[in-house]
């Protein structure tokens, strides 16, 4: 009997448990958001940061997003193929959201949305090229998610089609599946004017309202119909329809704390239950819009014929009308069903789409003499209606139409947008390949959270600052982060993430810290989709840079030169100079005191070896050189086969087959110390082209011809670089005491000529007391064969002269 009881107690407990209240799931939210811009086609100005701007609201209310800008079609597919199979893991208690922006087409009653590289030049090219949304649509309602929400801000003046038969304007009216809700920036068979600003209306207006604390699902949807409408004076009228079984979706929940709505929320659900023809004209006109179906804009019209709206309103009716009568003939998908449309709309949008549908069914254009024609639910359109559905694309700002601005809904329908979402800056440039632009997130009020049941996403960094100010710096990797209190921290990219971040101890901006070098990459940017990451690496990889091989904004992080070693340096080749900063030092000196290390070598602390051999820094005249680069310390130096060997500095000139003299250091072992090391002057200013003194047609000891001299004289000390220009010209500095004197360098002659033991260098007190000698043109290179008679050779500045 216990153990009968035990085992009842083991098959029942986790039923009761599961059945219990306070043992609801959490709720798991994800998100795929796209925005194509870079068509070849055309390009768009706003997808891609309507997209950002989507997915940073959809990161604050708690969703794990990916994202991916300008997909052509092989990564739009696997995109979606991705995002379906992170749906299915995730489990039934899962609002899926997609959000894809760019260009939308419509063809017999099906949806594609286009990828960046569609080439649509006939009808007959629209499923292959572009994607149809009702292959990935269905399999994502068949999950059986909580809640599955699909926005296309995609319908636009498009173009494609310019021969042939036409497609009709606009999206297509869906209905959608049972569980789904889909939404359109515009009506069925209407486009939306292209937004001057960075961002679109409808992406804008959406942000707003999903940024609402309290407001439900279809609430966010027919707000942003009145905000849309308001901005774009009536120019776009955004639909969305919705067959979702839960009970409810909330973005954002709203605190108890919060301040009282301008109108309660009893007054306003009693303002809109009424008829229309008990509210003022301006109230039923923001009923109207806000309920969005051929009842409603009816009944306006109904009560208000003569009102300035009533010609808007018919033209609304009108697209409706035949919307939906195309899209009952669609499902009959018969030759008396496309009979009958033509019939009804012998000149309308889908007359084309009625021909093909004919043609695939055998069937003839005209119908016979007598046919059952088809018995729509819906009267036919009057014939006010006909010169709105003749037109090829139906835009309600058409100069044709002349329609009166719409009044501002009433505040009972639809408040003021928040201070800082009436104007948003556009979003900072991307940071690499398919990654989304981000916004500067704007948190939202305090009384505005996240609903407690949704399980935190990974990796989130707006999530977890929802309350804050987010700031990322990619060229130092850090993020800032200020609270409501104006405290701020600067943080490492994993510190951000972690929810103890979004409470930044009290902290001036003066005091913050920046992390560790080793921390990861700090982005706003929702992840990749990984199909879509995939690609990004591998063509990073084969990109010449190593970096992003879609082009980025002027002046960005991404378009900056970057010195790299081998590459001609600034005043190469006839180019101008950089100017000096503020910073540099004034002098040569300074420049390489030990107390502050050397350009060559900025991150090495005093008293510490460099990172790299101070060899590799070479005179001006070697630096300069385009061809050859500086052998590292120890190794063997490569035959000069055209280069002068009077064109570097002593140690550098190393005969074919020898290697370079052992590196010396002194105690504090700075780069100063080496005997192989340049003069101050050339240190300053690697970047100046000093063109050795040759005279023309004299060959060099590799025998072959140099160039006309264009510097001072081979002999002469080049002046000083620095910024103080009124100090003289500086000479090579002696080496150090202890360290091996320069040797003359090692001419490739058949009788080499050494040097007396009495020539002795000239030090630098010297060359200090005395002028710089007059300047030179042209002065024969040393002669191979010797000294003429009565003169014996000497060295003087390293280089050796006849006395």
């Amino acid at each position: 009997m216990p153990s009968i009881r035990k085992l009842m107690l083991v098959v029942l407990l986790p039923l009761v448990l599961a059945l219990m209240p306070g043992a609801a799931r959490a709720e798991k939210r994800i998100a795929l958001v796209v925005g194509n811009a870079a068509y070849q086609a055309g390009a768009l100005a706003t997808p891609a940061n309507d997209a950002g701007l989507i997915a940073q609201t959809l990161q604050a209310a708690g969703f794990d997003v990916v994202g991916a800008r300008d997909l052509d079609q092989d990564s739009l597919r696997r995109a979606l193929r991705d995002f379906l199979e992170k749906a299915a893991a995730a489990g039934p208690d899962t609002v899926a959201f997609i959000y894809a922006s760019g260009y939308g087409l419509q063809l017999e009653g099906e949806n594609y949305f286009v990828p960046i590289d569609a080439k649509v030049a006939r009808d007959s090219d629209v499923a292959a090229e572009a994607l149809r949304l009702s292959d990935y649509l269905r399999p994502l309602a068949a999950l059986k998610l909580k809640a599955g929400i699909v926005v296309l801000d995609a319908a636009r003046s498009n173009p494609f089609v310019k021969s042939g038969p036409p497609l009709a304007g606009g999206l297509a009216l869906v209905e959608p599946e049972p569980g789904l809700l889909i939404a359109f920036n515009a009506a069925p068979g209407t486009v939306a004017p292209e937004g001057q600003g960075p961002y679109g209306a409808y992406a804008q207006a959406l942000a707003e309202m999903m940024r609402e604390g309290g407001l439900p699902l279809a609430g966010v949807f027919d707000r942003a119909r009145l905000r849309v409408n308001e901005v774009t004076k009536g120019a776009e009228v955004p639909w969305h329809a919705s067959k979702l079984t839960a009970t409810s979706v909330l973005f954002f929940e709203r605190a108890a704390d919060a301040p009282p709505p301008a109108v309660s929320s009893e007054e306003a659900a009693a303002i809109r239950a009424r008829p229309l023809r008990e509210l003022p004209a301006q109230e039923a006109y923001a009923a109207a819009l806000e309920r969005d179906t051929l009842d409603g804009y009816s009944e306006f019209l109904a009560a208000y014929p003569d009102d300035l709206m009533a010609a808007r309103i018919r033209a609304m009716v009108a697209a409706r009308r035949e919307a939906i009568t195309w899209r009952r003939t669609r499902l009959v998908d018969t030759p008396p069903a496309y009979w009958s449309y033509l019939r009804r709309y012998p000149q309308g949008p889908h007359a084309a789409d009625a021909h093909r549908r004919l043609a695939l069914l055998a069937a003839a254009f005209e119908p016979p003499a007598t046919f059952t024609a088809m018995a729509y639910d819906l009267p036919p359109p009057p014939p006010e209606e006909i010169v709105y559905i003749r037109q090829p694309v139906l835009i309600f700002d058409d100069p044709l139409f002349a329609f009166a601005p719409p009044p501002s809904p009433p505040v009972v329908f639809l408040g003021p947008p928040p201070p800082d979402f009436v104007v948003l800056v556009p979003p900072p440039p991307p940071i690499g390949i398919f990654v989304l632009p981000m916004p500067i997130y704007r948190p939202v009020p305090v009384w505005v959270r996240p609903p407690a049941y949704v399980a935190p996403p990974p990796n989130n960094v707006i999530y977890n600052n929802v309350h804050n100010t987010v700031v990322v710096n990619n060229v130092t990797n850090t993020v800032t982060i200020t609270n409501p209190a104006g405290q701020t921290q600067t943080v490492a990219p994993s510190a951000a993430i972690s929810p103890a971040a979004a409470q930044p101890a009290a902290r001036s901006p003066q005091t913050a810290t920046a992390p560790a070098a080793s921390a990861p990459a700090a982005s706003l940017a929702p992840a990749l989709p990984p199909s879509v990451a995939q690609k990004a690496a591998t063509l990073q990889t084969q990109s010449p840079q190593g970096g992003a091989a879609q082009p980025s904004a002027p002046g960005s992080a991404a378009t900056r030169p970057i010195s790299q070693p081998g590459k001609p340096l600034p005043g190469m080749k006839g180019a101008p100079l950089p100017s000096m900063t503020p910073a540099a030092p004034a002098t040569p000196s300074a420049a390489i005191a030990p107390s502050s290390p050397s350009p060559a070598s900025r991150n090495v602390k005093p008293g510490s070896a460099p990172s790299q051999a101070p060899t590799a820094v070479t005179s001006p005249s070697a630096a300069t050189s385009p061809a050859p680069s500086s052998p590292p310390a120890g190794g063997g130096a490569k035959p000069a086969t055209s280069q002068t060997p009077s064109a570097t500095a002593p140690s550098a000139a190393i005969a074919p087959g020898t290697t370079a003299p052992p590196k010396r250091k002194t105690p504090t072992q700075t780069p100063a110390a080496n005997p192989s090391a340049p003069p101050p002057s050339a240190a300053v200013a690697p970047a100046v082209r000093m063109p050795t003194a040759t005279v023309p047609g004299t060959p060099p000891p590799g025998g072959k011809p140099l160039p006309a001299a264009h510097g001072p004289a081979a002999n002469q000390a080049p002046p000083s670089l620095a910024t103080a220009p009124t100090k003289p010209a500086m000479a090579p500095a002696s080496p150090p005491p202890g360290a091996t004197p320069p040797t003359p360098p090692h001419l490739p002659a058949a009788n080499p000529v050494t040097p007396p033991a009495s020539a002795k260098p000239v030090t630098p007190a010297a060359a200090a007391a005395s002028p710089p000698p007059a300047p030179a043109p042209k002065v024969a290179p040393p002669q191979p064969k010797g000294c003429p008679p009565g003169k014996t050779m000497s060295v003087v500045n390293g280089q050796p002269v006849c006395k």
